[in-house]
C-alpha cells in the first residue's frame, strides 16, 4: 500500500509539473520616485530583436494601469519566448500632463529572456533620471 501511494503521488506530481504554464511571462511597473507614486497611463511598447534581419519588431503596446503596472505582456508559449527584447517607456506625455519638464522623452530597456521563468522589468523614474532591475 505504501508503494502504491508513493507511486500515485509521484505520477500526480509529474503530471502537474509537466503542464504548460499559462498566463504571461513578462510584466512591468513604473514608480515615479519624484512623486512617491506609481506612474499610471504611460504607454509601453514591447519589441523583439529579429536575429535574421537585425531589426526590432513591435510585439505590441500597452498602457500602465492606475498602479503603474502592465501585467499581460508576452503570453507563455510552449516553444518558449527566448530572445532579446526591448521595452520602450513613453514618459514625455506623462510629465507634460503634470506640467513637469523631463529630460527623457522615452526610456528603452533591453534585456534577454533565456528560459520559461517569469520576467518582471520595472523602472523607477524621476524627470531627470531612472533605474531598472530584474524584479520578481
Amino acid at each position: 500500500m505504501k508503494k502504491f501511494l508513493l507511486a500515485f503521488f509521484g505520477l500526480i506530481f509529474l503530471h502537474f509539473s509537466a503542464q504548460e504554464k499559462t498566463g504571461f511571462q513578462l510584466s512591468s511597473h513604473i514608480l515615479d520616485i519624484s512623486q512617491g507614486k506609481p506612474a499610471g497611463n504611460v504607454e509601453i511598447e514591447l519589441e523583439k530583436y529579429n536575429e535574421t534581419t537585425k531589426q526590432w519588431v513591435s510585439i505590441g503596446k500597452k498602457q500602465t494601469d492606475n498602479n503603474g503596472r502592465v501585467s499581460d505582456f508576452l503570453p507563455y508559449q510552449k516553444a518558449g519566448n527566448n530572445g532579446k527584447y526591448k521595452l520602450v517607456f513613453f514618459i514625455e506625455d506623462y510629465y507634460k500632463h503634470k506640467n513637469i519638464e523631463s529630460f527623457y522623452p522615452s526610456i528603452e530597456v533591453i534585456f534577454q529572456i533565456k528560459d520559461k521563468e517569469h520576467y518582471h522589468v520595472p523602472i523607477t523614474l524621476s524627470p531627470f533620471g531612472y533605474s531598472t532591475y530584474r524584479g520578481s
